[in-house]
């Protein structure tokens, strides 16, 4: 049997007391409520996956083009009169809330109706919105297989004689971590008073994840020696 010397045992009782209160602060920083406009999809949804043509750049960009950054999927058009403009302006909000954060977060505005909205007019819409919108744009094969993919909703009715041009669209934005794992869907971003505080929080804890804490980077330090 060893038997360490008694400041050894404090030692070690100090590190297991440490490793302790990191173990309890970790598990009820896991359990964060999120906003009640925030719907926790992890597990239940594909990671990010998509091939579309950026309306800025005119290439193609795939899933593996936002690797690295935390990203927003959100499905309208440049048309729409109230819902896309509302929620692209909130988001555009919560992007400022979050500060300099905001250069880890990448928006992606996927058109439903790509027969009116032609590259450079999806590319001036955008950019309504500040630099981290990005206009995505693809065939109709690749935009079904996309909504699919997501669950999206949405139909273009052409204009009759009799009918105007009808769009109808799912509001919901996708939030995607820096891997591409789904996390949460953002709701009712075109209403009124939208959570914008709570939602900015929440995005803020995705943006974080990977990343160490300068407690805890404290903590390793002090346990090590």
């Amino acid at each position: 049997m060893i038997v360490l010397p008694r400041h050894g045992r404090q030692r070690g009782h100090q590190r297991l007391s440490l490793l302790a209160a990191a173990a309890l602060f970790l598990l009820t920083a896991c359990h964060k409520d999120l906003s009640e406009q925030d719907v926790s999809i992890q597990g239940l949804v594909p990671p990010l996956a998509i091939s579309m043509q950026d309306v800025t750049t005119d290439k193609p960009v795939t899933a593996a083009d936002f690797q690295g950054k935390v990203t927003l999927l959100y499905f309208g058009y440049t048309n729409c009169p109230d819902v896309c403009p509302f929620t692209l302006a909130n988001i555009d909000r919560i992007l400022h809330q979050i500060g300099p954060q905001a250069s880890k977060v990448t928006v992606l505005f996927v058109t439903v109706d790509p027969d009116r909205d032609t590259p450079a007019s999806l590319a001036q819409y955008t950019a309504l919105f500040g630099p981290n919108v990005q206009g995505l744009r693809g065939t109709p094969d690749e935009l079904y297989s996309l909504a699919r993919r997501y669950r999206v909703v949405f139909s273009v009715t052409k204009a009759t004689a009799n009918t105007a041009y009808q769009v109808t669209h799912s509001a919901a934005v996708y939030v995607f971590n820096a891997k591409g794992k789904a996390q949460f869907i953002i709701s009712g971003l075109d209403t009124n008073k939208p959570d914008l505080t709570g939602i900015a929080a929440d995005l803020s804890d995705v943006i974080s994840q990977g990343s160490t804490p300068a407690w805890l980077a404290w903590l390793e330090r002090l346990t090590s020696g």
